[in-house]
């Protein structure tokens, strides 16, 4: 059980280093974090974090009667793949970020929002082969919980101390999402147990 919360833990840090990355930008735009903007920043972020792997769980529970034999190598390639996608976007010069602005209304925040989330529902497919039901709800709760409290951390973050902590962030969750993939693969195949 204790390895089960660890991974979740593990899986909602990683999702929320998108919508973190983001808000340190949103926080380079700002005079001073107002307690309004980092919980709209909150509610947006954690919310859309809620929602997509709702709908990937969904998805995947559609489907896993067809792929459960092989459902540890769609675990480990959606894993990886997200993973490597987030190191990979730390390395590119994001135009996205240098247009940020300070605005927090729906305008601005729904986009955002919403390309934070697309991981997330991609992880919801894994964590409907990898958890229970019950496990599953603990997961959609961490994610949006660990994705808000990180979004309104990186608006202040963002505005304390510039882009610095940006690109780590999100290679650190690129990373740990890539592990925890192999660890399922590995799982699955018998080479390690947990």
């Amino acid at each position: 059980m204790i390895s089960i919360i660890i991974q979740i833990l593990l899986i909602s840090v990683s999702v929320a280093m998108d919508a973190f990355a983001v808000s340190i930008g949103k926080g380079l735009t700002v005079s001073r974090v107002r307690v309004q903007d980092a919980v709209k920043s909150t509610l947006w972020f954690g919310g859309f974090q809620m929602l997509f792997p709702i709908l990937g769980y969904f998805a995947a529970s559609t489907f896993s009667k067809y792929v459960t034999q092989f459902d540890h190598w769609i675990i480990f390639a959606l894993l990886v793949f997200i993973g490597g996608n987030m190191v990979h976007e730390a390395f590119e010069e994001d135009e996205e970020n240098s247009k940020e602005t300070a605005q927090f209304d729906w305008k601005h925040m729904l986009p955002l929002a919403v390309a934070c989330s697309i991981d997330a529902f991609a992880v919801g497919v894994s964590l409907a082969f990898m958890f229970t039901k019950a496990h599953m709800a603990f997961a959609i709760l961490s994610i949006g919980v660990v994705t808000g409290l990180f979004s309104a951390a990186g608006l202040h973050i963002g505005r304390a101390f510039g882009s610095r902590w940006q690109k780590p962030a999100q290679i650190a969750g690129g990373v740990v999402l890539i592990l925890l993939g192999i660890k399922v693969l590995l799982e699955h195949l018998g080479v390690i147990a947990f």
